[in-house]
């Protein structure tokens, strides 16, 4: 599809910031894509693959480092004209009306009065807040809340709709209702929209309104797979094109295609070998898990048997499964788990670990911990080659903060301190900042 087709294109779209130390923190890298009349795009992926950060360069509202972004083939050189968002926050101005938080949009683009209020009246009955328009935001429950952010970005009759996580900090069933409200205004064509762009990291809420799904890799964000998904709505969860779809997603965004991709492009038998890098903490961040969850999901694999489905589990659980990712990832990081296609299951390291006595189980995770999650090795290994064995927390974040923001870099360094607390690998005291070694962690080492 060239430009001129495209509602909006963008063309190696690359976004680095700088941290406050100075430094580059690479965000987006080459992303190119385009948004068609007519189609709604999700933009998936995990946390640190720059989703909300494209979007806003979509939406004109910040510029990207190198590369463009177009809109109906002119280059943006400011805010895009042609689209609206709909943000997780709902971003409502308390002070104001539900109409009149609706009529924003329209009164800077200058229509007159009687036109705002005509449009903003018809855009509230469209979303089913008529009754509401004197109301103020504080009266209002979130999924109403969110209703006003749908109506705000629809009056303006956009050529995209660009949404945020729109349903993200709503409970289940009003984003499930909102959501399903959503398709059948896209379907019925009463939305006054040409096309629609979703930021979401909900598999299967991609699956459910997508036509397309853009899979973004993580640190910096980068295209790993584009799927189109060839489904009549409204679709069922259950059909099996469906849930096909839902583990060839999750395969991507678990790394599986690419260690696949990866043992594809490996030299020929007698070839020179080509090693990959060692992980740093940089390159291998990890999972935002603390130490009882994931000895939970262990406990649940050995009750099915040593191993189950991910979409089973995270049925069983009332979870999506994608609040699945990061257990999984944890316990595959740390060689307790593996992952076989959709299907999870639990390693001998980990039926040791789940076995063990506490002080048994701790020194396995240190073993585990120190051997297989970088950063933990790292404070160890920094801990260890100090003098009194003892530094500042500040030391390991600025050193985080070369690769993450800086609070992306407070929680990594937060799961490092749970994580090696637990395997009594170093301690943390919190009043002064400063992380100690503990006595024999380096024997895990």
């Amino acid at each position: 599809m060239n430009s001129s087709e495209a509602i909006v294109r963008a063309d190696s779209v690359t976004k680095t910031f700088t941290t406050p130390q100075g430094g580059a923190l690479p965000v987006l890298d080459g992303i190119s894509f385009d948004l068609a009349e007519g189609e709604i795009v999700a933009l998936l992926g995990k946390s640190g693959s720059g989703k909300s950060t494209l979007l806003r360069c979509v939406a004109g509202l910040i510029a990207p480092s190198s590369g463009s972004v177009f809109y109906r083939g002119a280059p943006l050189t400011g805010a895009n004209p042609g689209v609206s968002m709909v943000f997780q926050s709902f971003a409502l101005l308390p002070w104001l009306t539900v109409q009149q938080n609706v009529e924003l949009g329209l009164a800077a683009l200058g229509v007159g009065e009687e036109e705002r209020r005509r449009r903003a009246l018809k855009a509230i009955d469209l979303i089913g807040l008529d009754g509401f328009e004197s109301a103020y935001p504080k009266e209002l429950s979130g999924g109403m809340r969110q209703r006003v952010g749908f109506a705000r970005g629809i009056v303006v009759e956009p050529d995209a709709l660009l949404m945020d996580e729109p349903f993200s900090a709503l409970d289940v069933l009003t984003a499930e209702n909102l959501r399903t409200e959503l398709v059948g205004l896209w379907e019925g064509h009463e939305a006054p929209v040409k096309s629609i762009l979703i930021v979401t990291h909900n598999i299967e809420e991609a699956v459910l309104l997508a036509d397309r799904i853009l899979v973004l890799s993580s640190n910096p964000g980068r295209v790993q797979a584009e799927l189109t998904v060839d489904l009549p709505r409204p679709r069922n969860r259950q059909h099996p094109r469906f849930e096909a779809l839902v583990d060839t997603v999750y395969a991507i965004l678990t790394g599986r295609e690419a260690a696949a991709a990866a043992a594809a492009e490996a030299p020929p038998p007698g070839g020179p070998a080509r090693p990959a890098p060692a992980p740093t903490p940089i390159s291998a961040p990890l999972p935002d898990v603390r130490v009882g969850g994931l000895a939970g999901l262990l406990e649940i694999l050995i009750a099915r048997g040593g191993e189950d489905g991910l979409a089973e589990i995270a049925d069983e659980l009332n979870f999506e499964v994608d609040d699945l990712l990061p257990l999984v990832d944890a316990a595959v990081l740390l060689g307790l788990a593996r992952l076989d296609g959709p299907r999870i299951a639990i390693t001998g390291a980990g039926r040791e670990f789940s076995a063990a006595d506490i002080l048994t189980s701790k020194r396995l995770f240190a073993r585990h911990a120190a051997a297989r999650a970088p950063l933990v090795r790292a404070i160890v290994q920094a801990l260890a080659a100090t003098e009194g064995h003892t530094l500042r927390e500040d030391f390991f974040l600025d050193l985080l903060r070369r690769g993450f923001s800086a609070e992306e870099a407070r929680n990594q360094l937060e799961t490092a301190i749970d994580w090696g607390r637990y395997g009594e690998l170093y301690d943390y005291d919190h009043d002064d900042g400063k992380l100690t070694l503990e006595p024999g962690a380096q024997d895990a080492l």
